[in-house]
């Protein structure tokens, strides 16, 4: 199987969907439904990328995408966030804290995947594992 990609998202016809497009493009992919849950699942996982909601129960993409870019073990970690807000104060707070790639709902399934393979192979370039 190829790079691992978590998941984190709580509308389950989205992961359904997620999941099934990123397998058929050769990713092992496992998901999260809190935003209380995730940085523990990337720790004991070590995904290569994470899908990230902006929108979670208990804590936000926002929360979650701050903690992980002050974890010096996590921070280069990709993140594809998604959100169902397109506003553009929530895309630049979301640059601001490090974000790699940002795609608002309803999305192509292809946007996805081309923004996730563009974020893992910048990131495999950037620190020497590709």
């Amino acid at each position: 199987m190829g790079q691992q990609v978590l998941i984190a998202e709580d509308e389950r016809n989205i992961i359904e969907s997620l999941s099934f497009v990123l397998s058929r493009e050769g990713y092992a992919v496992d998901h999260v439904m809190d935003g209380g849950d995730v940085l523990a699942r990337i720790h004991s996982e070590k995904p290569d990328a994470l899908v990230l909601d902006l929108m979670l129960p208990k804590r936000s993409g926002f929360e979650i995408l701050k903690d992980l870019r002050a974890d010096p073990e996590l921070q280069h970690l990709p993140v594809l966030m998604l959100t169902a807000k397109g506003q553009s104060h929530d895309r630049k707070a979301a640059e601001d804290l490090g974000v790699d790639a940002f795609v608002t709902k309803p999305f192509a399934n292809s946007d996805v995947i081309a923004e996730l393979a563009r974020i893992l192979q910048t990131s495999e370039r950037a620190h020497g594992t590709g």
